[in-house]
């Protein structure tokens, strides 16, 4: 378990809680029990209604980034990849027919990359007293659980940017509860991905990650995020599944765009991506 604690300072709003407090236990009469008596930042109604989005849009930016403020940490690495990659020697819970099923059992190999590729980022995070470097998931299951359970592998904390789905949505058990966090907007989740990020590996996945993939491809090439490792692994899957040489060739990207990712098939091979960009050699 990881040997620093991450607890926000105390610093209670004491005025409001008290406020609270004794709004509840007042008279039971028609007009407390009126949504209208209730104080406003204490009405679920309110801060759901389509006027208060703006709001709601703030929170889930503000609470993450003043807990992992809070908490020290400066730089994460980023683990995008399929919820429906199961562990070796698991049966893939989402094949739908035997070509899935046989699929998916062969790509458990990225399980084990993933996990392994975040035990060497989070031997590094230990080494800046976890400041740095640290592993951040979308907290499910896949890779994102793998990512979490090599970060825990060595005593290292590890971040999930969970979202409400209808499928696939609960925390994994390997992630850290302090740092376990749970999204409405994918946008503010998508932004928290990001603002961190030291380096970015993406493994084989769905619709989710290859829209993570473009996105961060997209925010480097227009330079509204500094240049960071983006690692893609299983040359493989993604000469099959995507062919961005195609839009070099079409011109609809630069010839030098190809260059803002490096496809690897190992961890290993992936931290040393990481490891020359940042000067992290022994």
């Amino acid at each position: 378990m990881p040997t620093k604690q991450f607890s926000a300072p105390h610093n209670p709003l004491k005025g409001s809680r008290r406020d609270i407090e004794e709004a509840r236990v007042v008279l039971d009469t028609p007009q407390t029990r009126s949504p209208a008596y209730r104080l406003a930042f204490d009405d679920p109604e309110f801060l759901c209604r389509p006027e208060t989005r703006p709001i709601r849009l703030q929170l889930e930016l503000l609470k993450p980034e003043m807990m992992l403020q809070e908490a020290g940490i400066v730089s994460t690495t980023v683990l995008f990849g399929g919820a429906r990659i199961a562990e070796p020697g698991k049966d893939p819970w989402a094949a739908k027919n035997d070509v899935q099923r046989a699929s998916l059992k062969a790509s458990s190999k990225y399980y084990t990359e993933a996990r392994k590729f975040a035990q060497l980022a989070s031997e590094a995070s230990k080494k800046t007293d976890f400041t740095e470097y640290v592993v951040v998931t979308g907290g499910g299951p896949g890779v994102m659980e793998a990512g979490s359970r090599g970060a825990l592998d060595v005593g290292a904390p590890n971040i999930a940017l969970n979202i409400v789905l209808p499928h696939e949505q609960a925390p994994n058990e390997y992630v850290t509860p302090e740092f376990s966090f749970n999204f409405h907007y994918f946008a503010i989740r998508k932004m928290h991905f990001l603002m961190r990020a030291s380096s970015v590996a993406v493994f084989p996945g769905g619709f989710g990650t290859l829209d993570e993939f473009f996105e961060t491809l997209t925010l480097i090439q227009t330079g509204r995020m500094d240049r960071v490792p983006v690692l893609l692994f299983g040359k493989n899957f993604w000469e099959r599944v995507i062919n961005l040489e195609a839009l070099a060739e079409e011109g609809t990207i630069s010839p030098d765009d190809t260059d803002l990712f490096t496809v690897v098939d190992s961890a290993e091979e992936g931290w040393g991506v990481v490891s020359k960009f940042y000067g992290l050699e022994d």
